[in-house]
C-alpha cells in the first residue's frame, strides 16, 4: 500500500508543481525560523548564565555595611566591619554552610619584573577561593593551598589578562619571580581563560592574588574586604542568608531584618534572575519562530482544502469501485505527511548547518559578539521543533479528516441538477452497456442550465 501512495504522490507532485513546491518551502521557512530563534535564545541564555557563573557559583559575598535602625538601644548609622574570625564564627553556627573564603583586596597595587611595570589589584584569600570562585589555574600552575596559609609564603596566583601584561603574550610565568609592592613573590599558577561579565573590584584575568596571611602580615590590615560563604545544597540558599544575618547580627548587636547592616551578593538568587531573563527571551523568540510554522501549516491546510475539494469526483469514483474511507484518507494523509516531515528535515538540517556556521566565527575581544554569535542547538529545541511539526500536520490534514470538507462516505452529485440523478455514483456507474444508458449518464452528469423566462413569464430550462 505503502507504493501505491507514493505512486500517487509523485504523480500529484508532477500535475501540481508549484503549489507543491509553495507548500514545501512554507513548511521549510517556518522550520529554520523556529529552530534559529530557539538556538540564538538558547545560547544568549546560556551566555548570561555562564558570564554570572565566571564570577563565583551558588556563593554569598558579604560585606560589611551600616546599621539603619536602631537596635537594643544602639542608634542607627554605626559602621559595621567584618574581621577573620567571622568567617570560622558563621561555619560553626550555621550547619548548611559547606565553606567559605576570607578576602583582603587592594587596589593601585605595583607589580615589576625586570623593566616591565603595572599596576593593578591584589587579593588576599584562602584555598576554597579556587572553587567558589571558579579559579581554576591554567596547566602547570596551582592556586594558593593551606601551606602556603600556615607559613605565610610570598607566592602569587596571577589573572591570565596581568600575567600577559608583565611577562608578554605566549610567555610562561611559573615559577618567575614579580616584585610586588617591592617585595619579590614566585609566580604558582596562572589563571585559566574564562568568559566572566560579573566582578567585583575588577575582572580575575587582571589581578594578582596572594594568601591572605600574608596580605594581612605585610599590609597590617585588620578588617577583610568581605567574606565568601558557599551553601551546602542552593535550595537552602534563603535560609542561610537569613542565618548569616542573624548570627552577624547576635555577634555586632544589630537587627537580623536590617537588611543595609550588612552588603550582600546573593549569587544564588543573581543566577534565576539571569535564568528567567534569558527563558523570557527565548520563548519570546520561540514564540515568533512558532507562529511562522503554524501560518506555513495553515497554507498546508488551504492546500489540503483545495485538493480534497477538485478532486471531489475523483473520490466518488474510487468509492464507486470499491474503495474504503481509510484508504482515500490515507492518500491525502500521506501527501500532508511527506510535504510537512520533509520541509521540516530540510528546514532542520540548514538551520543545523547555519548554527555551526555562526558558532565558528571567532567572537573572542568583542563581548558583545559573545552574546549574538553563540546559538547552541539542544535536544528540547529538537522535540519543540518536532511538536510544532506534528501540530502542522495535524492542521493540514483537518480538511480530509472533516466530514462537511471532505465528501469520503457519500458523495451527493448535486452539480447533475436532475431529479433523477441518484445519491451515489455506484448507481449511476451501474448504468452501463447501450446508448440509451450513455445518454442518461450523461444527463446525469451534465451540469444544470440556467433557469430562461419564457413570452408567458414562466421560467422553464
Amino acid at each position: 500500500m505503502f507504493s501505491i501512495l507514493l505512486q500517487e504522490f509523485l504523480g500529484d507532485l508532477r500535475a501540481q508543481r508549484t503549489r507543491a513546491f509553495l507548500t514545501f518551502f512554507a513548511v521549510t521557512w517556518g522550520t529554520l525560523a523556529v529552530v534559529l530563534l530557539l538556538a540564538f535564545g538558547e545560547g544568549l541564555k546560556r551566555t548570561v548564565r555562564d558570564g554570572l557563573l565566571g564570577a563565583g557559583e551558588r556563593i554569598f559575598m558579604v560585606y560589611g555595611g551600616e546599621t539603619s535602625k536602631s537596635f537594643a538601644g544602639l542608634g542607627q548609622g554605626r559602621r559595621i566591619r567584618l574581621v577573620e574570625e567571622d568567617l570560622e564564627l558563621l561555619e560553626n553556627a550555621i550547619p548548611d554552610v559547606d565553606r567559605g573564603s576570607i578576602s583582603y583586596g587592594r587596589w593601585g597595587t605595583s607589580y615589576q619584573m625586570g623593566k616591565t611595570r603595572t599596576n593593578a589589584f591584589l587579593e588576599g584569600v584562602g584555598p576554597d577561593h579556587e572553587a567558589m570562585r571558579h579559579m581554576e589555574p591554567a596547566q602547570g600552575g596551582r592556586f594558593i593551598n593551606a601551606a602556603d596559609i600556615a607559613q605565610k609564603r610570598r607566592v602569587l596566583f596571577l589573572g591570565n589578562g596581568l600575567a600577559e601584561r608583565i611577562f608578554g603574550k605566549g610567555v610562561d610565568a611559573i615559577g618567575k619571580s614579580v616584585v610586588v609592592d617591592g617585595l619579590p613573590f614566585m609566580v604558582v599558577g596562572v589563571l585559566k581563560k574564562k568568559f566572566q561579565d560579573s566582578s567585583n573590584n575588577g575582572p580575575d584575568a587582571e589581578r594578582g592574588v596572594i594568601p591572605y596571611s600574608t596580605f594581612r602580615t605585610i599590609y597590617g590590615t585588620r578588617f577583610v574586604n568581605h567574606l565568601i560563604v558557599q551553601p551546602r545544597d542552593a535550595s537552602r540558599g534563603p535560609v542561610v542568608k537569613a542565618e548569616l544575618f542573624r548570627v552577624l547580627g547576635q555577634k555586632y548587636r544589630f537587627d537580623p531584618k536590617d537588611e543595609r547592616a550588612l552588603g550582600m551578593w546573593d549569587f544564588i538568587e543573581g543566577e534565576k534572575e539571569n535564568l528567567a531573563v534569558g527563558l523570557g527571551i527565548q520563548i519570546f523568540m520561540g514564540l515568533v519562530g512558532a507562529f511562522t510554522l503554524l501560518i506555513a501549516g495553515v497554507g498546508v491546510a488551504n492546500i489540503m482544502y483545495v485538493v480534497v475539494k477538485e478532486r471531489t469526483q475523483e473520490i466518488g469514483i474510487k468509492l464507486a469501485l470499491g474503495a474504503r474511507r481509510r484508504h482515500i484518507m490515507a492518500q491525502f494523509l500521506f501527501e500532508a505527511m511527506t510535504v510537512a516531515v520533509s520541509g521540516g528535515l530540510v528546514g532542520l538540517a540548514t538551520a543545523a548547518l547555519i548554527v555551526i556556521g555562526v558558532d565558528a566565527i571567532p567572537s573572542e575581544g568583542n563581548p558583545a559578539m559573545q552574546y549574538i554569535l553563540n546559538p547552541k542547538l539542544s535536544w528540547p529545541i529538537a522535540l519543540i521543533c518536532v511538536g510544532i511539526l506534528v501540530g502542522g500536520w495535524a492542521w493540514g490534514s483537518w480538511p480530509v479528516s472533516c466530514p462537511r470538507a471532505a465528501p469520503l462516505r457519500w458523495i451527493r452529485w448535486s452539480r447533475c441538477g436532475t431529479s433523477e440523478a441518484v445519491g451515489s455514483p455506484v448507481a449511476v456507474l451501474r448504468r452501463g452497456g447501450a446508448e440509451g444508458d450513455r445518454a442518461t449518464r450523461a444527463k446525469a452528469v451534465r451540469p444544470t442550465s440556467p433557469l430562461q423566462p419564457t413570452p408567458s413569464g414562466a421560467y422553464s430550462r
